[in-house]
This record gives C-alpha cells, structure tokens and sequence, in this order.
C-alpha cells in the first residue's frame, strides 16, 4: 500500500527516509507555527527551544509537502518516524487527508501538536519566539539551524510563510 508522509518542518529538508516522490500539498484545519518547546533536539530541558508543529485551527490550511515514501519501505519508515517525531509524546500521529497540487487527495501519516501536552505553547508573540530560536541549541544543534533550514527550503520549493520569513529575519540579525 503506498504511504505519504506531510512534511511542514525538518521532513522537508531532513526526512531520514527514502522519498519517492515529493508533491507541494495542503492540509486544511491546521496551521504551522513554533509552538512546540523542544527539550531535545533544539533546545533542552533547562533552555528550551522551539521547533514547528500543526495547531488545529479549522479555519487555516498548512502548505507543505506529501512524501511518497519508497515502495517496500513503509514499515521501517514508520517506526523511524515514531521513534523520531514521538519522543515525548507531544506530537500525535494522525493520517489525514492532502490535497496534492496536482489535484490528487492521499491520506497522509501527519504530526500534529497534542495541546494538552506541557512542552505546547501556542500563541507565543514572533518577538518572543525569536529571542528563543537566537539562543537555543539542543541534541540536534542550535535551534537557529532549524528556522534558518525549513525557511530555505520553503522559498526553494515555492510556499510563502510570512511569519517564518519574518522570523528568519529577526533570529539572523539578533544572531549576528
């Protein structure tokens, strides 16, 4: 059976499966926003970072990509994905549907943030979260790293997010 995989975040740039086939999607109902502190990858337990997640929001859509992943390799790519995305339980693994932009609508494996969750913060003003982002490394490096490579790869493929944009700005000149 084929699987898909929405990627918002780091499953753009680092997916750490193999992808065959990658097509722009949209995921109507939630939006992209930094409103997950991250204890391990980006940040850490006493300095937390913040790294993307879906935030139900009925009204908003999330454009990003659906990643068909190699025939025969779904199995070992979901328990990747679980081991990598599940680390502390903050994200929820859901299969919901994407409109391909080619027209087509998959069911795509998606992780959306659990809002009951401690590491949630949701709503945090851009300011905020740049001050944030500026100063935070975790197991997987700094926490600018993160912004400065899903930003990228957002305007390489073509998708316009505003607020990413606004905050790759901001966390570069509070870095320099």
């Amino acid at each position: 059976m084929t699987m898909w995989v929405f990627g918002y975040g780091s499953l753009l740039w680092n997916p750490g499966f193999e992808v065959s086939e990658g097509v722009i999607a949209t995921l109507p109902g939630y939006a992209r926003s930094f409103c997950m502190r991250s204890i391990h990858h980006r940040g850490t337990e006493d300095h937390p970072g913040l790294v993307l997640a879906l935030d139900e929001q009925p009204e908003q859509a999330c454009e990003g990509m659906a990643l068909r992943v190699a025939p025969g390799s779904e199995a070992a790519t979901l328990d990747y994905l679980r081991e990598r995305e599940l680390i502390s339980s903050a994200y929820v693994e859901k299969e919901l549907t994407v409109h391909l932009s080619d027209g087509r609508d998959v069911t795509a494996v998606v992780y959306v943030i659990d809002e009951e969750h401690v590491q949630y913060c949701g709503g945090l003003p851009l300011e905020e979260q740049a001050q944030i982002i500026a100063r935070a490394v975790g197991g997987r490096g700094p926490n600018t790293e993160y912004l400065y490579n899903t930003a990228n790869h957002l305007r390489e493929v073509g998708l316009h997010d505003p607020a990413l944009e606004w905050l790759h700005a901001r966390v570069q000149a509070l870095a320099s």
